[in-house]
């Protein structure tokens, strides 16, 4: 009888999200320890979700839309030709593309197993995670057009900073006699070619633009706009709440006097805090939208944002289990190297 109850338990705990059981615990300290605090933030969460609802149904319509007709198949047409055609294509591509650090291992894996050379990959590779539709929606309603468009233009530029520089370093090797064995052959031993999720590359199927005369078609689209709702609804949620307790609890000008500045080492150091910090580049953008009303300047809160969305944890540990080191090495050096010059350029402009 104890054996099976404890059993429930487990499986009850196994099946909890984790973004939910988050939510759940910060109100649950709260309640203990400043109970008028939690009226507040739940106030404030729901206040700031009802305002992005509009931007949020649209990315989440997008997204499905995407994923129904089979827009998401074009991405294959980005590997077609030279090398040197292949990395703005790649990088455009990528940066339009609605898959996270994590979600285009599988397309990489299935990209570099076919042949594709890596300059091309690591162009994709780079902007990928750093934008999409949904994104870019999202972005306009948390921090303005201004800030989506430049850190659109700042994704597709990381991805030729590391297509264009991966080409080069390979030749230069050549040229001084030294072998690129390990962007030859990029993928570690007997990680694959990334499996069904990595079908769309090797065998592409036709876009149907009209896919709502489709019954199955149908189905998917509404069972992705579910999906995404979910996905985006807590995460956003989180970041609401998290957002509502730095407002009160951060200490006024501390923010500014760390990051506040238009200085090189602010944006360096908000692109280096962006590896442990960032955890979701939809639940990010509202604490950058909170850390820069406390003084952030306008580049780190770019180069947090762009290095932590190709650098975080999770994402380093999945390209570090898909590449070999010199190619996991090359991927984090344009990251970081990326992230920095974007956030410099951002500062200079705004």
């Amino acid at each position: 009888m104890t054996t099976n109850f404890v059993s429930r338990i487990n499986r009850s705990v196994r099946t909890l999200d984790g973004v939910f059981l988050a939510i759940a615990l910060i109100l649950l300290i709260l309640a203990i320890l400043v109970p008028p605090q939690v009226a507040e933030s739940i106030h404030f969460t729901l206040n700031s979700l009802w305002k992005v609802a509009p931007f949020l149904l649209l990315s989440i319509a997008i997204a499905a839309y995407a994923q129904a007709s089979g827009a998401d198949n074009l991405i294959a047409r980005a590997f077609q030709g030279r090398v040197s055609m292949m990395i703005p294509v790649a990088a455009i591509i990528g940066a339009l593309s609605p898959f996270c650090s994590c979600g285009v291992i599988p397309l990489i894996a299935a990209l570099l197993s076919m042949g594709v050379p890596v300059a091309a990959v690591m162009s994709f590779w780079l902007s990928s995670p750093l934008m999409d539709p949904s994104m870019f929606i999202l972005t306009a309603a948390t921090l303005g057009f201004q800030f989506a468009i430049a850190k659109t233009i700042a994704a597709i530029g990381i991805g030729l900073l590391g297509g264009f520089g991966t080409l080069i370093f390979i030749k230069s090797l050549i040229k001084f006699g030294v072998s690129p064995s390990a962007f030859d052959a990029p993928l570690r031993e007997g990680v694959g070619n990334g499996g069904c999720a990595g079908s769309k590359i090797r065998n592409p199927k036709a876009v149907l633009w009209r896919f709502w005369s489709d019954g199955d078609r149908r189905q998917k689209f509404w069972k992705g706009a579910q999906k995404n709702a979910g996905f985006l609804g807590k995460w956003l949620a989180l970041a609401f709440l998290l957002e509502s307790l730095m407002l009160v609890y951060l200490p006024n000008g501390w923010v500014g006097a760390i990051a506040g500045e238009d200085h090189w080492l602010s944006v360096v150091g908000a692109t280096l805090i962006g590896i442990p910090a960032y955890l979701n580049g939809y639940a990010a953008l509202p604490l950058v939208k909170g850390l820069l009303e406390q003084g952030m300047s306008p580049g780190a809160g770019m180069a947090f944002l762009l290095g932590g969305g190709a650098t975080s944890i999770p994402a380093m540990i999945a390209v570090f289990a898909l590449a070999r080191r010199p190619v996991f090495l090359a991927y984090l050096g344009f990251a970081c190297l990326g992230s920095v010059l974007a956030g410099l350029a951002f500062n200079l402009i705004v």
